[in-house]
């Protein structure tokens, strides 16, 4: 399994600032799949403690609208390092023959409105979610989901689109 966290090139504006994702070898039919994790929920009053003028940017694109909710839940949705580093530990214990890649880094601030969080994203057809939590025997302390798409994957069986 291959583990790579970029350690962050700048003074980290606050401490829940990590994200991770994975690649499950093989999921719901499909080779290679990248996993997005992030935290479903939080404490709303965490919300309180930020100085989001510091911590959002300029718009993507500023003819959009932009949610500011949406923009503060990226942050939100993301690890603390000692969170990021438990999650580690834990899928590589927990799934070492079914994940090849583990990779970790930090948001790039100020973060830009306009970005959609992932737990806003919708299910459908190609998107999903894995909730760890339903999962059994699940340690961690913290909630952790994970957003897949599964059309930016190759089929196991080639051909079967």
């Amino acid at each position: 399994m291959d583990i790579d966290i970029v350690p962050a090139d700048f003074n980290l504006p606050v401490d829940r600032a990590w994200t991770v994702s994975m690649v499950i070898k093989s999921f719901k039919g499909r080779k290679d799949v990248m996993v997005h994790l992030f935290r479903p929920e939080w404490d709303p009053a965490e919300a309180g403690i930020y100085d989001w003028n510091v911590l959002l940017g300029d718009p993507v694109d500023p003819d959009l609208p932009v949610s500011l909710e949406s923009s503060r839940r990226i942050l939100l949705e993301a690890f603390t390092e000692p969170e990021r580093d438990a999650l580690v530990d834990y899928l590589k214990t927990r799934y070492k023959d079914k994940v090849s890649e583990i990779h970790g880094c930090a948001l790039n601030f100020p973060i830009p409105l306009g970005l959609t969080a992932l737990s806003e994203l919708e299910e459908g057809k190609d998107i999903g979610f894995i909730h760890f939590t339903k999962i059994p025997n699940y340690t961690l302390p913290f909630p952790v989901s994970g957003f897949f798409d599964l059309s930016q994957h190759r089929p196991i069986i080639e051909g079967l689109e």
